[in-house]
């Protein structure tokens, strides 16, 4: 079993209690430093009414790096795909060849 933690988070002037796993704690306080991080680039950049619209801010921002690293890794995904097969059908020919040469270099 797993060891829990209680630990308080502050995040965008309230604090909150959560129970973690031991191997959570650092992730979850970093990912706290980065939104205090990015609410107080929002304040200083942009007119914001209150908390909440720079929460959504952050929410937006964070959540389109996930789905951008998404379509980055499906895109590159493909591409890798398509090269190894590039690298594949080279190979094939170059065998087809050589196997060939042997068989004729044989023959002689």
């Amino acid at each position: 079993m797993e060891d829990k933690l209680k630990i308080k988070l502050s995040i965008a002037d309230r604090v909150y209690p959560l129970t973690v796993d031991l191997s959570q704690e650092e992730g979850l306080r970093s990912a706290s430093k980065k939104i205090d991080a990015m609410i107080k680039q929002f304040e200083e950049n942009y007119a914001v009414r209150d908390k909440q619209d720079v929460l959504a801010m952050c929410a937006l921002q964070f959540a389109s790096q996930v789905e951008q690293k998404q379509v980055d890794n499906a895109i590159d995904g493909s591409e890798t795909l398509e090269r190894l097969k590039k690298i594949n059908d080279l190979l094939f020919d170059y065998l087809d060849t050589r196997g060939a040469d042997e068989l004729t270099e044989g023959k002689k």
